[in-house]
């Protein structure tokens, strides 16, 4: 009778014991899942990686190509080189210093690094590290594919200063015999080399 009473107390003890170690751990479990949620959708304290444009002609730039095997959409190629090669860099930023702005608005700064902002860098690719499935673009092999086009500025309506100096610079000089004769070509007139033409001499008859 008495081994039983002890068999009795002793089930008692581990039991509460077993209450208060469940009890523990539960409040262990759910102190936790608040912290989580304070820092991550209170305080928003985590480091946000995301892939940003990249200008390959001064920048190293990872490259992005599409699979020509691919049907997914994004992945595809489409024909059109602006949309199936991507140069893009790497930036890591902690979100709680994010604006909540369209990326895409060029006063948006999502996408910069503060002056002095800690938790905050970008990352252009290093040919010395590079991955295994991973591409880099330096800016004189970019250049060297892809040398810029000279662009000509035409000169706005009413720019008169813009216009007499592009006239100045398409004047033959005095000595330019050939682009004489070229813009006497084109104008309908022939002058002898060496011979000036008088100011108020007559068209020729049509």
């Amino acid at each position: 009778m008495e081994n039983q009473d002890q068999k009795e107390t002793s089930e008692i003890k581990l039991d509460r014991k077993s209450k208060i170690l469940f009890i523990i751990l539960a409040l262990l479990i759910i102190a936790s899942v608040a912290v989580t949620y304070w820092r991550y959708m209170v305080k928003r304290d985590y480091i946000i990686q995301a892939q940003i444009d990249c200008d390959p002609e001064t920048e190293n730039c990872f490259v992005w190509r599409c699979d020509p095997g691919s049907l997914e959409e994004g992945e595809k190629c489409t024909g059109v080189p602006d949309n199936d090669i991507w140069y893009y860099k790497i930036l890591n930023r902690n979100a709680k210093n994010i604006p909540d702005c369209d990326p895409t608005d060029e006063n948006c700064t999502a996408y910069q690094c503060e002056t002095n902002e800690t938790d905050c860098s970008i990352a252009n690719c290093d040919p010395a590290s590079v991955g295994k499935n991973e591409e880099c673009s330096l800016p004189e092999q970019y250049l060297l594919e892809n040398p810029p086009e000279e662009e000509s500025a035409d000169c706005a309506e009413g720019d008169e200063e813009c216009a007499a100096a592009e006239n100045a610079e398409e004047e033959c000089s005095p000595d330019d015999e050939e682009c004489a004769s070229q813009e006497d070509t084109e104008t309908g007139e022939i002058t002898p080399a060496g011979q000036d033409v008088p100011e108020d001499a007559a068209a020729p008859a049509q």
